[in-house]
Formats: C-alpha cells, sequence, structure tokens
C-alpha cells in the first residue's frame, strides 16, 4: 500500500478566523416599514421628499411606470395617510397632485434610519 506524502502546509487553507469575539447571539434587525419598503412606493415617497408636489404625470414619468401600477401604489399610501391627493381641473384637463405628508414624512425618516442600521449591522459583519 503506498502512503501519500505529507500535504504541503503552504497551500493549506487559512484556519477559520477567530469568531469568539464575536456576539453569542444574532444581530437583531430593523423591521422596516413594508408599506413604503416596495419599489414604486418607495420612489413616490422619496420623489415627494423632494418636491413640493408632484402631478400624477411628473410621478408616472420619473418612475418610468403604468398609469394602472402608479395609482394602484399611490392609493396605498394615501390609505396610510402618506401621501395627500388634490384633484382639479385646469381648463377642462384634470388634473392630479400629490404630496408627502407629515406622516408620510416620519415614516419616511424612520425607514432610512432603519435602512441606516441594517447597512452597519451588515458591514460590521
Amino acid at each position: 500500500m503506498a502512503r501519500s506524502a505529507p500535504k504541503d502546509r503552504a497551500h493549506a487553507p487559512d484556519p477559520k478566523p477567530d469568531r469568539s469575539s464575536r456576539p453569542t447571539r444574532p444581530a437583531e434587525l430593523p423591521q422596516l416599514d413594508r408599506l413604503i419598503h416596495e419599489r414604486l412606493r418607495l420612489g413616490i415617497v422619496s420623489a415627494l421628499a423632494i418636491n413640493d408636489s408632484l402631478s400624477f404625470n411628473d410621478l408616472k414619468r420619473l418612475l418610468k411606470t403604468t398609469d394602472g401600477n402608479l395609482s394602484v401604489h399611490a392609493r396605498k399610501l394615501e390609505e396610510a395617510d402618506y401621501i395627500g391627493c388634490t384633484k382639479f381641473f385646469e381648463g377642462r384637463i384634470p388634473r392630479t397632485e400629490y404630496r408627502l405628508t407629515a406622516a408620510g414624512r416620519k415614516a419616511l425618516e424612520e425607514y432610512l434610519n432603519q435602512m441606516e442600521h441594517l447597512i452597519r449591522v451588515t458591514r460590521e459583519e
């Protein structure tokens, strides 16, 4: 029976890093606001956070979405009182304007804080 040659220690994988300094409990992750976390709704709230108000068509163009998709997501944000909606006519043309409410601004701020915390925790690992 042939004996195998001794392993070359220079090419041996590094030993696992010492994890004794890590906490024994898993890190707590923040609970994200699921209403804002959805991509299109986050886009709506973010766009309104940096603009006093935007029309339906402005939002549709900025977010590159369809009428139906924007309507559904805007309605969910309205129902949560994160955005306000004003409908009016300019001449004979109906217009819809959206603005971020105080509750929406607070929810966005909390969401951004949660995301920053999540990023910090992830980078520490």
